[in-house]
């Protein structure tokens, strides 16, 4: 990518923050509620680590974003085969913008399942294949030289 193209998107993206800066929800993540969560996930899947993003916590299994945390919740990446066992539940989406905002493909995850291991590997195991399968579908994005 060129240098002209990354100040472009830079800017885009600034500009994109500032006209929605009043609207941007802070989603803070207690330090223990993230251990608790990376223990959790670490004893049914493989290569668990965190990353900082935006205020909350990305969460991978290996390269694959699969999951996040903000405001001391859990959401998995969905799509149409799982997001109708999160809403059985009466769990919803991940609206970085509050209520009034658009949501993602991440809905929360039922905090009885966090606390069963049993119960949440199946739910992980699908969250990190759905999200695999959409970062197959991306086109690769070209490295800087």
């Amino acid at each position: 990518m060129t240098r002209v193209t990354k100040d472009r998107r830079k800017a885009v993206f600034c500009f994109i923050e500032a006209r929605q800066a009043d609207h941007i929800i802070s989603v803070p993540v207690n330090s223990s509620f993230q251990a608790l969560v990376l223990d959790q996930l670490g004893r049914v899947m493989p290569g668990i680590r965190a990353r900082p993003m935006f205020g909350g916590v990305g969460i991978y299994s290996g390269e694959i974003f699969f999951a996040l945390i903000a405001d001391d919740t859990v959401y998995f990446k969905v799509d149409e085969s799982t997001r109708a066992d999160f809403e059985a539940r009466g769990m919803g989406p991940f609206r970085p913008f509050g209520d009034e905002g658009g949501t993602m493909k991440y809905y929360q995850l039922p905090e009885e399942v966090l606390e069963d291991p049993e119960a949440l590997r199946p739910w992980a195991e699908k969250a990190v294949s759905i999200a695999r399968q959409s970062k197959a579908r991306r086109p690769a994005r070209p490295r800087d030289a």
